[in-house]
C-alpha cells in the first residue's frame, strides 16, 4: 500500500537523478543545485531540488530561500523560477543554525514525508542533494523510490587519491542497491590563475584522478570542472553561477556534463513504466 501511495504520489516524475559523493565538502550540493538551475533554463521543462542532505541541508542557501520556513513537512514547494521549484529540512528549522539531532528512523521519516506528502506535481526532473557516504539516507531514498523509476546516480569527487577512496565505495553501493550510475563529475579540477594565466593542480591527481578510477571500473566519466572563486561567491548569495558567469571555463564545463545527464536520462527513459 506504501509503494502504490508513493507511486501515485510521483507517477508525473519524469526523470529522477540522485547526486552523490563519498565524502564531504566535494561539491556535491553546488553540483546538485546548478545541475537544477541548468536544467530550467529550458523554460519548457518543470525541475524540483529535493535536499535530504539532513544534517547539513546547504540548497536553501545556494538557491536564495534561506528564510523561508514552513511550521511542519509542507506539501508545498519553494519556488526559484516558475518552474524551478525546492524542498529541503532547512525549511523546517527555526533558523539556519540549528542542529538536527536524529536517529535513523526520524531522518527514514521524514524522507518518506517529502517523497509522499509534497505535491510534485509534473516535474520533467526531480534531482536529489544527499548527505556523503553511504547511510541510512540513502537506503532509504532508494528503497522508498524504487516504486517508481530512478534514472541513476551522478557522482561528485575531487581528483586526490583520498576523495576517489571513498567514491569507490560510493560506487560499490550503487550496485550493491542496483542504483544505475550515471557517471562521476571531477570537481575542483584545477584552478587557472586569473592573473598569469597558470594552472595549478590545487588537488593533485596523485593516483590519475577521476579519469584512471572510472577506467579502472568501467563507469562514465562525466566531466572535469576547474576551481573558480566566482563558484563559491554565487553559492553564499544564492545565485545561479551559470548565470553569472556564462564565459567561465567552469560554466562550459557544466553546461556539457548537463547536456550528458540529459540525454542519458532521455535514453534510459522507459516510457512503458510510467502508464498507469
Amino acid at each position: 500500500a506504501e509503494a502504490a501511495e508513493l507511486r501515485a504520489r510521483l507517477r508525473a516524475v519524469r526523470h529522477t537523478v540522485l547526486v552523490l559523493s563519498g565524502k564531504g565538502g566535494v561539491g556535491k550540493s553546488t553540483f546538485s543545485a546548478l545541475l537544477a538551475h541548468g536544467l530550467a533554463a529550458d523554460e519548457t521543462k518543470q525541475v524540483a531540488l529535493l535536499d535530504i542532505d539532513i544534517c547539513g541541508p546547504s540548497i536553501p542557501k545556494m538557491m536564495g530561500l534561506e528564510g523561508e520556513q514552513v511550521s511542519e513537512c509542507s506539501n508545498i514547494l519553494f519556488y526559484v523560477e516558475e518552474n524551478l521549484g525546492v524542498m529541503s529540512v532547512g525549511f523546517l528549522l527555526s533558523s539556519p543554525d540549528d542542529a538536527v539531532i536524529w536517529r535513523g528512523p526520524k531522518k527514514n521519516g521524514l524522507i518518506k514525508q517529502f517523497l509522499r506528502d509534497v505535491d510534485w506535481g509534473e516535474v520533467d526532473y526531480l534531482i536529489v542533494d544527499t548527505p556523503p557516504g553511504t547511510s541510512d539516507e540513502h537506503l532509504s531514498i532508494v528503497q522508498y523510490l524504487s516504486a517508481t523509476h530512478i534514472d541513476g546516480a551522478v557522482i561528485v569527487t575531487t581528483p586526490q587519491e583520498v576523495s576517489l577512496q571513498d567514491v569507490r565505495k560510493e560506487i560499490n553501493f550503487c550496485r550493491k542497491v542496483k542504483l544505475p550510475i550515471i557517471g562521476v563529475v571531477e570537481n575542483m579540477s584545477g584552478f587557472v590563475c586569473p592573473k598569469c594565466k597558470n594552472e595549478s593542480q590545487i588537488f593533485p591527481p596523485t593516483t590519475g584522478g577521476a579519469e584512471k578510477m572510472c577506467q579502472n571500473l568501467s563507469v562514465s566519466l562525466l566531466g572535469k570542472v576547474p576551481l573558480d572563486p566566482q563558484i563559491g561567491k554565487s553559492c553564499d548569495r544564492g545565485q545561479s553561477f551559470l548565470a553569472e558567469a556564462p564565459e567561465s571555463p567552469a560554466t562550459l564545463s557544466y553546461r556539457k556534463i548537463i547536456q550528458k545527464i540529459q540525454e542519458y536520462c532521455e535514453q534510459h527513459h522507459l516510457p512503458e513504466e510510467k502508464i498507469m
